[in-house]
């Protein structure tokens, strides 16, 4: 679980990187070439003194921004009910790459939709993926860079929700079972 939770982490670290960068490419004139060292100065975020990441005010910060990208992104046209996103099983990117060896690559001639997958009984009761286009942005070739972007940072920090609703499944859970006297008092 938390190997998951570290590569979500890492994959939105890449995409505020790339994003950041992409700020910088568009303020620079074109005609013009810049040789001049610039130093960017990230945030130090002291870790606390017990050593724990403050978890609920990243939750926070991020359901934030989902819902920016989900009104921005108009996904309340298919889903109206925000919260009820998050009731879908999984989140997928339709001619985007979200892969290691393919992140933010734009597949020629394929369209670009946010889907969500969610699993429905059939008529014999068999319960069935169903893809559900929660939002369609065109042919690869004529996607905005920028749009590009927040659909990807949208589908990272839905899945990164889905991690922190997962954890507290998994903590209500632990809470639940007896455990004797020699095991620690917690894990959280």
């Amino acid at each position: 679980m938390s190997s998951s939770l570290d590569k979500l982490k890492a994959l939105t670290s890449r995409l505020e990187d790339k994003l950041e960068e992409k700020g910088k490419v568009k303020s620079s004139v074109p005609n013009e070439i810049k040789t001049e060292n610039v130093s960017v100065e990230k945030p130090v975020s002291k870790p606390s003194p017990t050593g724990e990441i403050n978890c609920d005010n990243v939750r926070d910060e991020n359901i934030v921004r989902v819902k920016e990208l989900y009104e921005k992104l108009k996904i309340f046209e298919k889903s109206p009910d925000f919260d009820q996103v998050f009731m879908y099983k999984a989140m997928n990117l339709s001619g985007i790459g979200l892969k290691e060896d393919d992140f933010g690559e734009v597949r020629d001639g394929k369209y670009i939709q946010i889907i969500a997958i969610t699993y429905e009984p059939d008529k014999n009761g068999k319960k069935k993926a169903k893809n559900i286009s929660l939002g369609y942005f065109g042919k690869a070739e004529t996607l905005d860079e920028t749009l590009k972007n927040e659909i990807i940072e949208f589908v990272l920090r839905w899945r990164y929700e889905k991690a922190f609703q997962n954890v507290e499944h998994y903590k209500d859970l632990i809470a639940r079972v007896e455990v004797s006297d020699e095991a620690p008092d917690t894990l959280f």
